[in-house]
């Protein structure tokens, strides 16, 4: 959800796309994150739960495993989570969606079309701040799969 606005983020996001590039097919959706009022009822936040789900979901496929980055998820360590990585593709499942909600979170629907929900923390970190530490750990997970040298 939402767009990348500071530069350093950017920089880092290029960067570890870059990276990414040797190890796999990396393609980043944006899409528009709704206005939260001040002060918004729970009901509003539902609501626009619901109005970015829908946008989110208009990009994911059928044949798609779906990772949703949630407070909730679990939680694994780098290796933990590279093996992840190697046993979908191992099992056929070579197209991986990751989801970062918006900063109120994800919709319902979204959340029931996850396959699996991770956890990077159970400290609430900006959206566009986890597209960075996200890339990073997937770049790390191939790192780790290939056997390549990665810092502990």
């Amino acid at each position: 959800m939402g767009k990348i606005k500071e530069k350093y983020l950017k920089d880092a996001i290029t960067e570890y796309s870059k990276r990414l590039s040797r190890y796999c097919k990396l393609e980043i959706i944006e899409v528009a994150d709704e206005k939260i009022p001040d002060q918004a009822s729970k009901t509003v936040e539902a609501s626009i739960r619901n109005k970015e789900g829908e946008r989110l979901l208009k990009y994911i496929r059928d044949d798609m495993y779906v990772i949703t980055l949630e407070l909730g998820g679990k939680m694994l360590t780098s290796e933990e989570f590279a093996e992840k990585i190697e046993m979908l593709g191992v099992q056929g499942k070579s197209s991986i969606a990751f989801v970062i909600g918006g900063s109120i979170g994800l919709g319902k629907e979204v959340l029931r079309r996850s396959d699996f929900a991770l956890s990077f923390s159970k400290m609430t970190l900006p959206h566009q701040l986890m597209r960075v530490v996200l890339l990073e750990q997937v770049y790390r997970g191939y790192r780790i799969i290939n056997g390549e040298p990665y810092h502990k």
